[in-house]
C-alpha cells in the first residue's frame, strides 16, 4: 500500500464514524421526542411533520453511510490491487532469477508458502486495526466526557450537627453557560431566616428561578457567595446539604411507580406512617385513600395518571417527608385549586424553624409571607412585608393593580 494512503483512510473513517454517532444521537432524541410528547403531537395534528423530521434525520445518516462505504470499498480496492500488484511483481522477479540461476524452485515455493502464512497474519491485524478505529471512534466523547473539568467547586466536607438554616446572596452575579454575556443575576443581596417565609416574586425572567438554581446548586455563581449559616454552600458535603435542603418544582418528576415509591424517594427505612404524615400535610392523603391500590397505586410514566395539581402534591409530600430544614417551592402550588393552595399556604407558613422559600407569578400566593423580595431584570427592586409594599407605591404595588384592577 502506497505510503500516501495509509495515514489518509483512519482520518477519513473517523471523521465518518463521529458523523455517524451524531446522526445515531439525533435520530434517537427525534423519537424519543415524538414519543413522549405524543398527546402534544396528536393535539396539534404535528404527526406528518414529526414523521418528516424524522425521515430526514433518517435520511442524512444514510448518506452518512453511502459516503462511509464508499470510501471504505474504494480503499479496500486499492489495497487489493497494490496486494495484487506485488504478487505479479515478485512472480516476475522470481522468473528471472530463476532464469538467470540465481534462485532455485525449491526457495521460491519456501519463499511463496512463508509469505502466504504471514499475509494471513497481516491481514488479521489490518482487520483488528479497523475495528479498533471504530472503537476509537466511539469511545471519544466518552473520554472527552470523562476529561472535562467541572465549573462547579468540589464539594467540601463540613456536616455540622446543628443547623440554623439561615440563607444569604451576597452579591451574587450569575450568568448560564449558554448566554455567557447576559447576566441573569446582577449584584443580587438578600437574607432568608429559619422560621421565615420568603417570598420571591417578579416578572417572568426577572432571576427567580436563577436564584433557587443557585440554591440547589446546580450552578456557581460568576461573582459573590450563597452562604448557608455563613459558609458558603460548597464548603458543605452533597449528601448533608440535600438532607437539609428540600427543592419541590412547578413541574416536579415522578418515576414509574407507586406513589408510596415517589413520596419516600431516595430515603431508607422510611416508614408508612411517616409517608401518610406527609401526605396529610400536602393535602394529597385523602385523594390516595379514593385510589383502589392507594399508596401502591402505580402513577405511570412520569406520573401520566395524575393529574398536575396532584403531581405537585405528591412532590410536597416527597419534601415533606424529609423534614427539611430549607424547604424551596418553586411555583410548586400553580396546577393546584385554590381550596388545596390555601391548605397546603397554611402548613407551610406555620412550619416552626423552618426557611421557607415561595417563588410565584401570582402575587395573592405571597400575601402572607413573613417578608417578600421583588425582583426584575436580575435585581432585587424592592422588598419588605405585604403591607409596606403596598404603601411604598413602587413597583409590587403597581404590578398588583395591574394584575387584580379589575
Amino acid at each position: 500500500m502506497p505510503a500516501q494512503l495509509t495515514p489518509l483512510y483512519p482520518t477519513y473513517s473517523q471523521k465518518f464514524i463521529k458523523q455517524l454517532q451524531d446522526c445515531q444521537a439525533q435520530t434517537k432524541e427525534l423519537a424519543s421526542q415524538a414519543i413522549g410528547a405524543v398527546r402534544t403531537v396528536r393535539s396539534f395534528r404535528a404527526e406528518e411533520k414529526e414523521l418528516d423530521r424524522y425521515n430526514q434525520a433518517l435520511e442524512r445518516m444514510y448518506k452518512v453511510q453511502e459516503h462511509k462505504g464508499i470510501v471504505s470499498a474504494v480503499h479496500l480496492l486499492l489495497r487489493r490491487m497494490v496486494t495484487v500488484g506485488l504478487k505479479v511483481a515478485m512472480l516476475f522477479l522470481c522468473r528471472r532469477l530463476i532464469s538467470s540461476g540465481q534462485l532455485s524452485i525449491g526457495s521460491v515455493l519456501a519463499f511463496v508458502l512463508f509469505q502466504k502464512d504471514m499475509v494471513t497474519n497481516m491481514k488479521q491485524l489490518v482487520y483488528v486495526f479497523g475495528d479498533t478505529l471504530s472503537t476509537v471512534g466511539a469511545a471519544a466523547k466518552v473520554f472527552t466526557f470523562l476529561d472535562r473539568k467541572p465549573n462547579q467547586k468540589e464539594a467540601g466536607e463540613l456536616a455540622p450537627a446543628k443547623l440554623q438554616g439561615k440563607l444569604a446572596f451576597h452579591n451574587v452575579t450569575f450568568y448560564y453557560p449558554s448566554r455567557p454575556d447576559t447576566p441573569a443575576l446582577k449584584a443580587v443581596s438578600l437574607d432568608l431566616h429559619p422560621g421565615k417565609m420568603t417570598a420571591l416574586v417578579g416578572p417572568s425572567g426577572c432571576g427567580k428561578s436563577s436564584c433557587v438554581s443557585l440554591l440547589a446548586r446546580l450552578y456557581e455563581p460568576k461573582e459573590g457567595q450563597v452562604l448557608l449559616d455563613g459558609q458558603p454552600l460548597h464548603c458543605y458535603q452533597h449528601q448533608y446539604l440535600h438532607q437539609k435542603m428540600a427543592l419541590v418544582s412547578q413541574e416536579p418528576v415522578l418515576f414509574s411507580g407507586s406513589i408510596r415509591y415517589n413520596i419516600e424517594y431516595g430515603l431508607l427505612g422510611c416508614t408508612l406512617e411517616k409517608v401518610k404524615e406527609a401526605a396529610k400535610s400536602a393535602n394529597v392523603h385523602n385523594f390516595i385513600c379514593t385510589l383502589e391500590q392507594g399508596y401502591n397505586t402505580d402513577v405511570g410514566e412520569c406520573g401520566g395518571q395524575l393529574s398536575s395539581g396532584q403531581k405537585q402534591c405528591i412532590a410536597i409530600a416527597r419534601a415533606l417527608v424529609r423534614e427539611p430544614l430549607v424547604l424551596i417551592l418553586d411555583e410548586a402550588t400553580s396546577g393546584m385549586d385554590i381550596n388545596t393552595q390555601h391548605a397546603v399556604q397554611g402548613i407551610l407558613a406555620g412550619s416552626v424553624g423552618q426557611t421557607v422559600l415561595v417563588v410565584a407569578h401570582q402575587l395573592q400566593t405571597v400575601e402572607k409571607a413573613d417578608h417578600i423580595i421583588f425582583m426584575e431584570g436580575g435585581e432585587v427592586v424592592e422588598q419588605g412585608t405585604h403591607q409596606e409594599l403596598m404603601a411604598s407605591k413602587g413597583r409590587y404595588r403597581r404590578l398588583k393593580e395591574e394584575l387584580f384592577e379589575d
